[in-house]
């Protein structure tokens, strides 16, 4: 398996993570019970919680670019020295950006993010310079 792959199924991976980490925040704030029906009527999420919400639809855009990037090098047969070190910089990146943004620490995270947008125009660039 290529790097550029690896780092897609980490990246996943960490997606999952995150996924897991919000839903279970909520299940501790609002019950079991209250999760499992139509949470019509929940209260607010905490700010933790919140910030795992946004963290979610934030690795969920990036994801999709990265993700699609990724498989269209794939199939290309694209792999170098510079696509493996975008993928291996947006897993990383994502990584610091996910506990950075957890945290709640300013100003870093927007570093992060953009590491990681940058090792998916990276693997972008390399496929577009190699038409």
């Amino acid at each position: 398996m290529s790097v550029e792959l690896l780092m897609l199924a980490y990246s996943v991976a960490l997606f999952l993570v995150i996924i897991l980490a919000q839903a279970g925040l909520a299940i501790s704030q609002n019950g079991l019970t209250a999760q499992a029906g139509s949470r019509d009527n929940l209260p607010d999420p905490t700010v933790v919680r919140q910030r795992l919400l946004r963290l979610t639809a934030n690795m969920q855009e990036n994801l999709i670019m990265f993700g699609l990037v990724v498989l269209v090098a794939n199939a290309a047969g694209i792999s170098n020295e510079t696509t493996a070190l975008g993928a291996s910089i947006f897993f990383y990146a994502r990584v610091a950006h996910a506990i950075v943004y957890a945290a709640g620490w300013p100003m870093i995270r927007p570093l992060f993010y953009f590491a990681g947008l940058y090792g998916t125009v990276s693997i972008l660039w390399a496929i577009l310079s190699g038409l």
